[in-house]
Parts: structure tokens; sequence; C-alpha cells
């Protein structure tokens, strides 16, 4: 895991907080705004690992190469 998905998931665990406190104070503009942060979260930690998973692709068929 890379800093830009474990970002990700601080992300995403921020949002299932305030998401959570949204539905025990019964506001649901806090609790919608908890649901965005969260939905952002997951996507920039899927986006992180794709792009990790990329460039270690990239890398070992560079070592194919290079025998």
């Amino acid at each position: 895991m890379n800093r830009e998905e474990r970002n990700g998931k601080v992300e995403n665990l921020k949002g299932r907080v305030k998401e959570a406190a949204g539905v025990l104070a019964d506001d649901p503009k806090l609790e919608q705004e908890g649901a965005n942060q969260r939905s952002v979260g997951e996507a920039r930690e899927k986006l992180a690992e794709a792009r990790r998973k990329a460039g270690e692709a990239i890398e070992e068929l560079g070592k194919k190469i290079e025998r």
C-alpha cells in the first residue's frame, strides 16, 4: 500500500465516521457529507491501487525485456 492508497483509505474512514455521526445526530446533511466523503475516499484508494499495479506491471515488463 502506498501513500496515495493510504490517504484514500483515511478519507474513506473519515467519511464513514461523519456518516455515522449524521445518522446518530439525525442530521441528513452531515450524513450525506459523510457518504460523499466516503465515496471520494474509495475512488482515490482504487485509483491509487490501479496506478500502483500498472507501475508494477511496467517494471516487471522492463525486467523481462532486459533479459
